[in-house]
């Protein structure tokens, strides 16, 4: 199993429970600094866990070519090395611009982007795809996103394409040590 989990707040629950089973992949982006202040990019899991625990902390402000980088150049390559017979999204949707706790910059939009990309990882590798609501605290972006996460998801849109920036490569000279990105 893989979780792609991009709610803003790290997922120390779901990170903690699969830290040292090979198992499940479990794949975070989230804001740093932020609560439960878990999830750096050194925490990696343990144990026959080790390298499973793919964390990817942003800086408060970033935006969609973040998240998408991160995504596309990290979160996908592995998760195709690892094959999962089934992939979870946990959506949080606070990393959202108008939402009041978090402090990114998405859009409604940049959501379905990450749908597209994960429903097409899905495709790649024969398994099914669910998504599990986690958060977001604007109503009105909360209901759109979401709405656009589905659509994402029961479409047959390709992903876009974006290069990997700075923080990207950075994140995969470590994770690199784990999948071939």
């Amino acid at each position: 199993m893989l979780v792609v989990d991009w709610d803003v707040h790290h997922g120390n629950g779901t990170n903690d429970i699969f830290r040292t089973s090979d198992a499940v992949l479990y794949t975070s982006i989230h804001q740093s600094g932020l609560f439960p202040g878990t999830g750096p990019l050194l925490d990696v899991g343990s144990g026959a866990g080790a390298g499973l625990s793919i964390n990817l902390p942003v800086l408060a402000g970033s935006g969609e070519y973040a998240w998408l980088s991160l995504l596309a150049w990290i979160i996908i390559p592995a998760a195709v090395e690892f094959s999962p017979d089934l992939v979870l999204i946990s959506a949080g949707y606070d990393a959202h611009r108008d939402d009041p706790l978090g402090g990114c910059a998405l859009d409604t939009t940049t959501f379905g982007e990450m749908a597209c990309h994960v429903r097409a990882l899905g495709e790649r590798v024969g398994a099914p795809v669910g998504a599990v609501l986690e958060g977001g605290y604007d109503l009105a972006s909360l209901a759109a996103s979401v709405a656009e996460t589905m659509e994402a998801l029961a479409g047959r849109r390709e992903p876009g394409s974006v290069p990997p920036d700075f923080p990207t490569s950075r994140a995969a000279s470590h994770i690199g040590h784990y999948w071939s990105l």
